[in-house]
């Protein structure tokens, strides 16, 4: 019986550690350029976003001077170069977004 208490215990403490859900203002970007897209000499920075990702590079979200990976590859592709809110999990070691959705910053 001691033993299974200890299991719920730390079972309900290791949920409570788990990563919640928040929501992140930037702009979508891609690995390789980040903060900067002068670099490529693609204009506008939104044909750049999409260029890299085609030739291998990921969409990622800048904000707050960070450059954070997103799990969803997809729908950010209609947002690149601007300016967004993304609604997601976000892992620290990972610098992964874990995407729940992404819709226009107003």
């Amino acid at each position: 019986m001691k033993r299974l208490m200890t299991l719920i215990l730390g079972s309900a403490l290791a949920l409570g550690a788990a990563v919640s859900t928040e929501t992140f203002t930037g702009v979508i970007t891609d690995t390789m350029c980040g903060v900067e897209h002068k670099g490529m000499n693609v204009q506008p920075d939104a044909k750049c976003v999409r260029e890299c990702v085609k030739h291998g590079s990921r969409y990622a979200l800048l904000a707050s001077g960070n450059v954070y990976v997103l799990s969803d590859q997809q729908t950010p592709g209609k947002f690149a170069g601007e300016k967004v809110k993304v609604t997601g999990k976000l892992h620290q070691s990972t610098k992964i977004i874990a995407v729940e959705k992404i819709e226009a910053a107003r």
